[in-house]
């Protein structure tokens, strides 16, 4: 789980606003299949695994989710995506406004 709002030299918050993001789910970096490009999708609440679907969207860790078709506008295709981190602190950002 990670909590900030910047990584690196990555804006979470900035990339969580982009349309590109999606509009509902958990937000959580994740990985294309395709090219390798990690970026902030929001993960479908189908993506959470049948286990963890009474857990708070906030206590969510990555091993909770699965995969999840998304558009990557590098590939130009809707490709696969795979869950690295799940961006609580986007989330309770989100929650605060």
């Amino acid at each position: 789980m990670s909590s900030g709002l910047e990584r690196g030299d990555r804006d979470l918050a900035a990339e969580l606003e982009s349309p590109a993001t999606g509009q509902v789910g958990i937000p959580v970096d994740a990985i294309c299949t395709g090219c390798g490009r990690i970026h902030v999708k929001r993960s479908p609440l189908e993506a959470v695994r049948e286990a963890s679907t009474d857990t708070e969207p906030t206590e969510l860790e990555v091993r909770d989710l699965t995969s999840f078709k998304h558009v990557c506008h590098r590939c130009q295709t809707a490709t696969w995506w795979n869950p690295v981190a799940v961006l609580s602190g986007l989330l309770e950002h989100e929650g605060g406004e």
